[in-house]
């Protein structure tokens, strides 16, 4: 078999390597792609870190990433002809199939009815080459081929913001404020769908930056007000500046969860993205009863997306403004500079990993 490289942490390690591995043989109705970006989040780094995820049953590594995006190689009788750009979606059944994939709901999937390539129980994106059933494919147009591994975490919000809007179906819900607390890439990628969907009048953003900074940049482009949170803690929020129709929590900072009901107004619906660690805090646990019953607020969790989520996300990156991802991906590194997109510092958003270069159809 020929052979590839991937970016894998291995057992007993808490560090990314290049590794050689065979290239994949695609099975029935599966699709051979090459890959040409793989965007690194905070998911990879817990991963690499050994707090989130699982290897493989009974192998030794891991190959990393599940935000990708490539061209088909070989399309095997489906759908997908050679030279389609392709994003594939995360989540995969353990043994054939289930309810959930059944019904094109894998993420609500419970645990130990799905496996995440790149994160828990199957390898990853960030090989030169990964084949993947056409079901778990969505197309996307080569204006997107540089961007497109900004789809998987895009379809994300999607998801939260569907399920925000859902919980408030009950009643005529009419938002006309959002805060977004957390300005990372997700954080940011959010506040532009929200101020895309056209329906709040007003965005917030909150976060722990100083200026200049280049996220603080892109939320005031993007027409929403910056928060710091040093200053303005998200339980002061609703008196110094307003109660808000919707909070989506993007940071996995535990407090926030309990400190977005205060954060809401009446009505109001809190979406929680991020994935804290354990920790124990003491809580009024009566006020926030309270607040739940007589203000009819709700809280959410979320967490993956769908086909669909995939689908509404390529349809919103397509429309966002031409600068956003140029602004959005601070650097894009080779195999032979990778360790560098795993870095995390305050002039950093959005990495990726490139293993090849895109050429056009003819």
């Amino acid at each position: 078999m020929a052979p590839m490289r991937a970016i894998a942490v291995e057992r007993g390690t808490n560090r990314p390597v290049v590794v050689e591995r065979e290239r994949p043989v695609p099975a029935a109705a599966e699709v051979l792609v090459r890959t040409l970006r793989v965007g690194v989040d905070g998911t990879d780094r817990e991963v690499i870190a050994g707090s989130h995820g699982g290897f493989p049953q009974g192998e030794s590594l891991l190959v990393l990433g599940h935000e990708a995006v490539g061209v088909v190689e070989d399309g095997r009788g489906t759908r997908f002809s050679r030279g389609d750009v392709v994003v594939p979606t995360v989540r995969r059944p353990p043994d054939g199939t289930n309810e959930y994939f059944e019904r094109g709901e894998p993420d609500m999937a419970p645990d130990g009815a799905y496996h995440e390539r790149g994160i828990a129980g199957a390898h990853g994106f960030m090989a030169e080459y990964f084949a993947a059933p056409a079901e778990f494919l969505v197309r996307l147009p080569e204006s997107l081929v540089d961007v497109g591994f900004l789809v998987e975490p895009l379809s994300v919000a999607e998801k939260a913001l569907e399920l925000a809007a859902a919980s408030r179906s009950s009643f005529t819900w009419e938002p006309e404020s959002a805060l977004v607390l957390g300005n990372g890439s997700l954080g940011l990628l959010t506040v532009a769908l929200l101020g895309a969907t056209g329906d709040y009048d007003r965005l917030y953003c909150l976060g722990r930056r100083d200026r200049p900074d280049p996220t603080i940049d892109v939320i005031e482009r993007l027409g929403a007000t910056y928060i710091d949170s040093r200053e303005t803690p998200v339980t002061s929020i609703s008196e110094e500046q307003e109660p808000m129709d919707l909070v989506v929590e993007a940071t996995g900072y535990a407090r926030h969860a309990f400190e977005t009901i205060e954060a809401l107004a009446p009505n109001g619906v809190g979406a929680l993205l991020g994935v804290p660690e354990p920790w124990e805090f003491e809580i009024d646990g009566g006020a926030l009863h309270r607040e739940f019953v007589l203000h009819n607020k709700a809280l959410v969790g979320s967490v993956n997306s769908n086909r669909q989520h995939f689908e509404s996300a390529r349809e919103a990156l397509e429309g966002f403004p031409e600068w956003l991802p140029e602004a959005l991906v601070t650097d894009v590194y080779g195999l032979d500079s990778f360790e560098a997109a795993f870095d995390d510092d305050d002039t950093t958003i959005k990495t990726a990993i490139q293993f090849s270069a895109y050429e056009e159809r003819r």
